[in-house]
């Protein structure tokens, strides 16, 4: 929406530019049509997210769903407490059909 410079009143579309509806000054320019494709067509390509790459497929049974595959990947937590040091490994898991997660120890 743009306003005419010299009356400001509000300018209308023309095929020729702007044309201001007050005292009818024409201003040339360019008019752009924005169309939406509605045609498209749906690739064959699966797309991974982030949280999936890099991380393994097993044969899991979900909780949620019982879906036999789930995404795998291990943490590492290592940590101290009266002068004794821990390590542990945590499995995370992540369901491939309903994205539910879980841990194992």
């Amino acid at each position: 929406m743009k306003f005419c410079e010299k009356c400001g009143s509000y300018m209308r579309k023309t095929p020729g530019g702007l044309l201001c509806v007050g005292c009818g000054n024409l201003v040339q320019e360019q008019v752009i049509e924005v169309k939406q494709i509605t045609n498209r067509r749906r690739s064959s390509v699966d797309v991974v997210g982030e949280s999936e790459i890099g991380h393994v497929r097993v044969m899991e049974s979900c909780p949620r769903c019982g879906n036999p595959e789930a995404f795998r990947s291990l943490a590492f937590v290592s940590g101290e407490h009266a002068g004794v040091r821990q390590e542990r490994s945590i499995e995370r898991l992540k369901c491939t059909k309903c994205l539910h997660s879980w841990t194992k120890d």
